[in-house]
């Protein structure tokens, strides 16, 4: 959330912003609420003074004795006129604090400006595009020839975008976010953590899903609870309403979780695979860290979810997003964009970035540099480091092999007891129903 006396004094630019990323919000409206507040304020404190005089004046009355019915009956008429613009003051602070939500945060000055993710410049790029000298298939070809993964009964059971993992692939899926967990975890300064997936409305408020992305989530029926959209919004809550002892800070946190989203804004979008799923995995990675040191910390938590890559040694390319493309709650992004070699073009597998106090302000998360110090907002960060599904997909389309086994990496060979290539499931014949053979 920006600070209202930010906004204040910076509306021309806030403005501009708000063009930059392509947002309609109304500001002036937000201006002329702020306007109004103010006016009350000074109102209620007009009247509240003359209330504290004829209060006195009752008090000087009956101490000389005379009679303080006028006096009592003014100050009730005053008492009356502060009620009423009170309620009037709290009926304006709740719109303008409803509308202070539905405000991005302010784009760095470094974040190219564009219109969407076809202008987002390119940062640089790791690894060498394979080349192969037989017919490639798309990662969920090779899953249903080798009979790994189902999509056709997965959405028997639960509807389109949703797969079966099965044999191998299960184990694959598993065994890459066992890696990244121990990676981060163990070569990496981060402090795992098993959160959990059900979050209430108030901490997806804190990090900007909501009001935003509300069409986006799977509410529970009933409640002001949801599935969680991405760890990010437990791990970022952890610390809410709370003031930290600044010599802590940086915390850094990763974990696990499973992620369920809508995806109600890509509708004919990656409808085959694992690309854009309504559930997936993904490891998280999320950052607290005072003010001045924000900006290092999002260049070594984008460094962190490369090493990832780089270890799988799976070629990559960093973008920065422009204003059109940045997420809502976010100064600056960089995405990390994996190779799929049967699309022939880079897939964002990881974004990773600075909030700076935009998040800490809507979840009051803030720190003492020194005890009785004046408590400040910490800065937040966030990546994925990596979304587990994507990445899945990407070692199944780059380690393809021409009789359509699939190369295990060899950094994942240990956490697949061994196995260096997976092949077809034993006794797999078919992926589809029998009356459909």
């Amino acid at each position: 959330m920006l600070d209202m006396k930010f906004i204040r004094d910076h509306a021309e630019e806030v403005k501009t912003n708000l063009q930059n990323r392509h947002n309609p919000f109304d500001l002036d409206e937000v201006l002329a609420l702020d306007e109004k507040r103010r006016e009350l304020l000074q109102q209620t404190e007009a009247l509240k003074s003359e209330k504290n005089a004829e209060s006195k004046k009752i008090a000087q009355a009956k101490k000389n004795g005379e009679d303080a019915a006028d006096a009592i009956a003014a100050m009730r008429e005053v008492g009356k006129k502060i009620s009423d613009i009170d309620k009037e003051l709290n009926e304006v602070e709740t719109k303008l604090n409803e509308l202070l939500l539905h405000i991005p945060n302010m784009c760095d000055k470094s974040v190219p400006v564009g219109k969407d993710d076809s202008e987002n410049p390119e940062v640089r790029k790791w690894g060498e595009i394979p080349t192969f000298d037989f017919p490639i298939k798309a990662h969920y070809e090779l899953g249903d020839t080798l009979g790994i993964l189902d999509a056709e009964r997965a959405g028997k059971v639960s509807g389109a975008r949703f797969y079966f993992y099965l044999s191998q692939a299960a184990r694959l899926e598993r065994a890459v976010y066992n890696f990244m967990l121990d990676v981060h975890t163990q070569q990496n300064d981060y402090t795992e953590v098993i959160p959990p997936y059900i979050i209430n409305g108030k901490s997806m408020q804190g990090t900007g899903q909501l009001p935003k992305f509300a069409d986006d989530m799977y509410k529970v029926e009933g409640e002001s609870m949801y599935m969680t959209p991405t760890a990010e919004v437990p791990l970022t809550n952890y610390f809410s309403g709370e003031i930290l002892d600044g010599n802590i800070l940086p915390v850094h946190l990763t974990a696990l979780t499973p992620c369920f989203r809508k995806e109600a804004g890509s509708a004919g979008k990656d409808t085959r695979g694992l690309i854009r799923q309504h559930q997936f995995h993904k490891v998280e990675m999320v950052k607290y860290c005072k003010p001045e040191d924000s900006w290092d910390e999002l260049e070594s938590l984008t460094a962190e979810a490369e090493k990832i890559l780089q270890l799988l040694k799976i070629p990559y390319h960093v973008v920065c997003l422009c204003t059109g493309d940045i997420g809502f709650s976010s100064a600056k992004t960089y995405d990390i964009e994996v190779w799929m070699p049967a699309q022939n073009k880079y897939r964002e597998i990881s974004s990773c970035s600075n909030c700076l106090d935009f998040q800490a302000r809507r979840a009051n998360i803030r720190f003492r540099r020194a005890p009785g110090a004046k408590p400040e907002f910490v800065h937040t960060l966030n990546g994925s480091g990596l979304a587990v599904g994507r990445t899945v997909a990407a070692i199944m389309e780059n380690y393809q092999q021409a009789d359509g086994t699939i190369k295990v990496p060899d950094v994942l060979v240990p956490y697949m007891n061994g196995v260096t290539v997976i092949g077809k499931r034993e006794g797999f014949k078919s992926s589809k129903p029998a009356d459909k053979e």
